[in-house]
């Protein structure tokens, strides 16, 4: 990745790249020739985590016996031959899965002391989908508590740090996912996203995330019925990523809401980097949302670089601000997600993170001053805004955050400021939400550059409603033209 500041400082260089950090792709054709065992692979990713998680607290559980013992059966699988890409496409593949990701008969506390101690009866659908396709789930990430904020930091697991900068945060809520993944403790990663949680940590962490369309991957009932929340994966390239959401995609009985069958994005692209005829409508603040100088520069330099291939880049005007996308937000939260919450933690709420509280009562004050109709009026209205945008493109670009960075530590409950500007609430300094209210629409976050203190940056590449291989075939020719694999931090 290239930054207006050079290259990041303590990084290393792709031919310096070890083990722990071998992409899964990549890591699937060593096993099929017999030159990498799925032994080897995760011994490497267990010594990894021996040294760096120290650093980074991004696991909050490791199974590193059980998945020794899987590895050494993926081993033994490749030996003899009978193991099929078609019907355990992620076999001997070791994947760190966040903590809300129910894993059965392991911890399901969501990040809440009051939780401590609670055990899944079940694994959650994503899980059920990993292991079945022969994933190793060998460690368990960490997200700050009821996966409600952009850091990563918690009462019960304390402060995830950033791999790349460890006073700054990997993002949140899927902070942990992100750290283990530029830390090299996994290569594959599960998140979630219901107002960036996702992205963020991709953005933060120079990893790549994807948000599927609604629905596209399943999610545990009930609150699997609320449209903006979504699962999905999160690795270091675009065909990794494209990987794990294959595995992930399609309906499953137990999320009424799922739809479509398993997941057929292409992990490959023939003559990945022209984009000639491709038409991309470049937006860089979504109305009035402040970006530091990197975030901007960096996002230019994507959409010149897509241009330079002959892709046709037009910038776009959408017609909203940072306020109006927060109260739309908080308004859904206040009815949906903000009870449920209450309803958890009632009687605890002395255990509980300041961000926590401070969401759940910014969520119940938009409840009270807005219905939930009234907010599906909003949201129908930003819905068209961005339709009628993006009509004639093929997809939209857009910068992941307006802030560069967070601190590890902080809560932002008085808000945030970024290039200068005075937001009233954190979530104002990301340009997340937005997609979460128009939800039908696939988003993959990719890395943009770094930021003058060695973070990374990242974008957004918007698709029209469902259409998720336009958004891996733009990514992918993003990685392409500006390549950010091989680059990691120096821990």
């Amino acid at each position: 990745m290239s930054t207006p500041t050079g290259e990041a400082a303590g990084s290393r260089t792709p031919q310096e790249a070890p083990l722990h950090y071998l992409d899964a792709v990549t890591a699937l054709k060593l096993f099929r020739s017999r030159e990498l065992s799925p032994v080897e692979l995760l011994q490497a990713v267990v010594e990894r985590a021996g040294t760096a998680n120290a650093s980074v607290n991004a696991l909050t559980e490791t199974l590193f016996d059980d998945a020794m013992v899987l590895a050494r059966d993926a081993e033994a699988q490749y030996l003899r031959g009978e193991a099929g890409a078609a019907d355990r496409p992620l076999l001997g593949l070791p994947v760190v899965t966040k903590e809300k990701h129910a894993l059965a008969g392991r911890s399901f506390s969501q990040g809440l002391l009051s939780h401590a101690g609670r055990t899944a009866a079940a694994d959650h659908p994503v899980v059920e989908r990993i292991r079945a396709a022969g994933g190793i789930v060998h460690a368990r990430s960490t997200s700050p508590e009821f996966s409600c904020a952009t850091v990563t930091h918690s009462p019960m697991w304390g402060v995830t740090r950033n791999p790349w900068n460890l006073e700054r945060s990997p993002g949140g809520s899927s902070g942990g996912a992100g750290a283990a993944l530029a830390a090299g403790l996994a290569p594959l990663a599960t998140a979630s996203d219901i107002a960036g949680s996702t992205r963020l940590p991709a953005a933060f962490t120079g990893t790549v995330g994807y948000k599927a369309p609604y629905g596209r991957i399943p999610g545990l009932a009930p609150l699997s019925a609320d449209w903006y929340r979504g699962d999905g994966p999160m690795a270091r390239t675009v065909a990794d990523t494209a990987l794990l959401a294959n595995v992930m995609s399609g309906r499953h009985p137990g999320d009424h809401s799922s739809h479509g069958r398993p997941g057929t994005l292409p992990l490959e692209y023939p003559d990945t980097g022209n984009v000639a005829g491709l038409r991309v409508a470049l937006c860089l603040r979504l109305g009035d949302y402040p970006l530091e100088d990197a975030v901007e520069a960096n996002t230019r330099a994507v959409a010149e670089t897509l241009r330079a291939a002959g892709a046709v880049v037009e910038e776009v005007v959408l017609p909203w601000t940072s306020a109006e996308i927060r109260d739309t937000i908080f308004t859904h939260f206040g009815h949906i997600l903000g009870p449920a919450m209450e309803t958890a933690t009632a009687g605890s709420e002395d255990t509980l993170a300041p961000y926590t509280r401070r969401f759940m009562a910014d969520a119940r004050a938009a409840a009270e001053r807005r219905t939930l109709v009234d907010g599906l009026g909003t949201e129908a209205r930003i819905q068209s805004q961005l339709a009628t945008v993006m009509d004639g493109f093929d997809v939209l670009l857009c910068p992941t955050s307006g802030a560069g960075s967070l601190a590890a530590d902080a809560d932002y409950l008085d808000g945030i400021t970024v290039a200068g500007t005075r937001l009233e609430h954190y979530w104002e300094g990301h340009l997340t939400a937005p997609f979460n209210i128009t939800n039908r629409c696939p988003v993959l976050a990719v890395p943009s550059g770094f930021g003058a203190d060695g973070v990374p940056t990242g974008v957004q590449v918007v698709g029209h409603p469902f259409a998720e291989e336009s958004v891996f075939r733009v990514g992918a020719a993003i990685e392409v033209l500006r390549p950010w694999a091989g680059r990691y931090p120096d821990l």
